[in-house]
C-alpha cells in the first residue's frame, strides 16, 4: 500500500519544520475522544476494484454512500440494520468492521506537534476492503452531527532544551534508590549520546502523549475464577526449558518503538505455533519506511502494524529491509516472501476493553501481547527489580510524558514480597535494565500498562 500524499506531506512538511528544532517525533498531532467520534457517520466510497497497493489521495468517483452509527462500547450499525463492530485507535483514529468489510482512516487534523488542531468529524481519506483483503477502495467520512474542533499541543518544552544532549540525574537516581527497595535505577553513560528529544522518542515520542488513557474494564466473575487456577508464574522464555522469543534489540534514536513490539509479537506467536521450526528475525525497518499506517520515525502504533499492516500486506524478513534507524525510502526487496496475520484486535475487543485477568489469560493460552504504557523520566535510569513510578524528576533534562510499545512476555510474584509483576522485553538493547527487560508493577494498571494491549493471529 503505497503512503496517502496528503497525509504523508502533511506529516512530513510538519516534520521537515520540527525536525531542525526538535528532532524526531512521533505519531500524529491529532487528538481525538471517544466522545468525539460516537455516533453516526456517512462514509461516501470509491468503487470496490482496487488491491492492497490502492493509493488513496483523491477519491475520484463516489460509488457508495453509507451510513453508520458508531454506539457504546463498540457496536456499528448500517442504515439498513446490519450490525458490526468498531474502535478507536488511540486518540488518532477509528476502525470500522461490518457487512464483511474493514475501513480504516486517520483523524482529520491541522497543524504540527507544537499547536494543532483536531477536527474529529472528520477524516483524511482512508482504505476499505472486504474480509479476503481484495476488492480495496478508498472513503472519506463525515459526522453527520458536528463537532467543536479541539486545539491541542503535544510539544510543551522549548526547541532550545530539547536539542540539548541528555544527562542521567545522580541525584535523582539516588533519591529513586533511597525512598524504595522495589526497583534500583543506575547511570547509563551510553545514552549520553543522544539528545533530549532522541531520548524522549526512544520512550515512544512526543506525539504519542495520550491525556486520557482508557482505565482497565472491569473482569467478570467468571474470569476471574479462571485465572484463579493460573500458576503464580510464567514466562515464554523458558517454558519447560524452551525459549520463544527472540534476542533484545535497540531501536536507536529512531520512534520506532511501535514496530519492534509488533515484530516481536509475531516472531514469538509464530514460534510457539511452529514449535521453534520457525525463529524469523522480522523487519521493523520494513513497517517504518513502507507503511502508510505508520509515520516512519516519527512513531505509529501496534494495533495498525501488528494487526492491519501484517494483515493487509505481511512483514518481511530482516534481511529484506535491514533496520536503519533512519526515516529511509522503501527499499525492501519486494522479492522476498511475507509473513501475515490472521486475525488482530485490542484485547478484550476494542480499545478500552483490556484488564489484567484478559492479559494473563491470553499471555498463556495464546503467546506474547504487546502492550503500550507511560514513560516517565525516572524509568530511563531503571536498573532491576519491580519498576514503579516514584514520581522523581530529572532536573537536568525537561520531559514531556510519551507511551512506549514493548513486548509482555510473562509474569510472576517476588517471593520474598509477594509483589506482582509483568516481564516485558525492551527495545533499548540487551545492556539495559534486566539484559534488555524490564519487570514492573502487576494488578495496579501501573503507567497503564493493562489499558492498551494488542493481540494477534500469526499465519506460520
Amino acid at each position: 500500500m503505497p503512503p496517502t500524499d496528503s497525509l504523508r506531506i502533511m506529516l512530513r512538511l510538519g516534520l521537515l519544520v520540527l525536525c531542525c528544532l526538535y528532532g524526531v517525533l512521533a505519531d500524529t498531532p491529532a487528538h481525538c475522544l471517544f466522545e468525539d467520534i460516537k455516533g453516526t457517520w456517512t462514509f461516501q466510497e470509491t468503487e470496490r476494484s482496487g488491491d492492497n497497493t490502492l493509493n488513496c489521495d483523491t477519491l475520484g468517483p463516489i460509488v457508495h454512500t453509507k451510513n453508520f452509527t458508531l454506539s457504546f462500547p463498540n457496536t456499528a450499525m448500517d442504515e439498513l440494520g446490519n450490525e458490526g463492530t468498531w474502535t478507536m485507535i488511540w486518540n488518532q483514529g477509528f476502525e470500522v468492521n461490518i457487512n464483511e468489510r474493514s475501513y480504516f482512516a486517520f483523524s482529520y487534523y491541522e497543524g504540527d506537534f507544537t499547536s494543532s488542531t483536531s477536527y474529529c468529524d472528520r477524516t483524511f481519506n482512508g482504505w476499505s476492503r472486504d474480509k479476503t483483503m481484495r476488492n480495496w477502495s478508498c472513503y472519506g467520512a463525515q459526522k453527520n452531527t458536528p463537532v467543536r474542533a479541539r486545539k491541542s499541543q503535544k510539544l510543551t518544552t522549548p526547541a532550545e532544551k530539547l536539542a540539548q544532549k541528555y544527562k542521567n540525574d545522580e541525584k535523582m537516581i539516588n533519591d529513586i534508590n533511597a525512598s524504595q527497595k522495589s526497583w534500583t535505577a543506575k547511570a547509563y553513560p551510553e545514552i549520553e549520546k543522544y539528545t533530549v528529544a532522541e531520548m524522549l522518542n526512544r520512550g515512544g515520542g512526543p506525539g504519542s502523549v495520550l491525556p486520557y488513557p482508557p482505565s482497565p474494564a472491569p473482569a467478570s466473575e467468571e474470569l476471574k475464577a479462571k485465572i484463579s487456577l493460573l500458576p503464580d508464574n510464567f514466562d515464554w522464555r523458558n517454558v519447560e526449558g524452551v525459549n520463544y522469543i527472540a534476542p533484545v534489540r535497540d531501536q536507536g534514536s529512531c520512534g520506532s518503538c511501535y514496530t519492534f513490539a509488533s515484530m516481536g509479537q509475531v516472531e514469538a506467536r509464530l514460534r510457539i505455533a511452529t514449535k521453534n521450526q520457525r525463529q524469523d528475525v522480522l523487519s521493523p525497518q520494513d513497517a517504518v519506511s513502507c507503511s502508510v499506517l505508520s509515520q516512519g520515525c516519527a512513531g505509529g502504533f501496534n494495533f495498525l502494524i501488528a494487526g492491519r499492516y501484517a494483515q493487509d500486506q505481511g512483514l518481511v524478513a530482516e534481511e529484506c529491509n535491514a533496520y536503519d534507524a533512519t526515516d529511509s525510502a522503501c527499499d525492501t526487496d519486494t522479492s522476498c516472501a511475507r509473513t501475515y496475520v490472521s486475525d488482530y484486535s485490542y484485547l478484550g475487543g476494542y480499545y478500552g476493553a483490556c484488564n489484567e485477568e484478559l492479559m494473563l489469560q491470553a499471555l498463556i493460552e495464546l503467546g506474547p501481547l504487546s502492550v503500550s504504557y507511560q514513560v516517565y523520566d525516572d524509568f530511563y535510569n531503571y536498573n532491576g527489580g519491580i519498576y514503579h513510578h516514584t514520581e522523581f524528576k530529572n532536573d537536568f533534562n525537561p520531559f514531556e510524558m510519551v507511551n512506549h510499545a514493548v513486548l509482555l512476555v510473562g509474569y510472576g510474584v517476588e517471593p520474598s514480597t509477594g509483589e506482582k509483576f509483568w516481564t516485558v522485553k525492551n527495545s533499548w538493547g540487551d545492556t539495559w535494565g534486566e539484559s534488555g527487560y524490564f519487570r514492573i508493577r502487576r494488578g495496579t494498571n501501573e503507567c497503564s500498562i493493562e489499558s492498551m494491549a494488542v493481540d494477534i493471529t500469526a499465519i506460520p
